[in-house]
């Protein structure tokens, strides 16, 4: 019995994280490492969208408990800081393997 790559690929699917830009934010955090932190403004230039557009793909991440927001102040400024969760990670590692298995397949 041979498994249908679509099907298999349809597990790790993830339609939170397969927005273009949504999967561009999990990219670029998930290449700064376990628990590694990227500032909202590098995450903005990397993706080359309005702090609006950003604001609001980080909003529906963290609402799936994605993203994990840190709000300090540096340089007399309030900064936040972007990170994958523990899910986070788990969710756009599948939705990557799921996606190579659909291309793949």
């Amino acid at each position: 019995m041979t498994t249908d790559p679509a099907s298999t690929a349809a597990d790790g699917f993830n339609p939170t994280i397969h927005a273009p830009n949504r999967l561009k934010i999990c990219a670029a955090l998930y290449a700064a490492g376990s628990g590694g932190q990227v500032e909202f403004a590098t995450v903005q230039d990397k993706l080359q969208i309005s702090a609006s557009v950003l604001s609001k793909q980080v909003s529906t991440l963290v609402g799936e408990g994605y993203v994990h927001q840190n709000r300090a102040t540096r340089d007399h400024r309030q900064r936040v800081w972007l990170s994958l969760t523990k899910e986070g990670r788990a969710a756009y590692e599948a939705h990557v393997a799921a996606l190579r298995a659909i291309v793949e397949g």
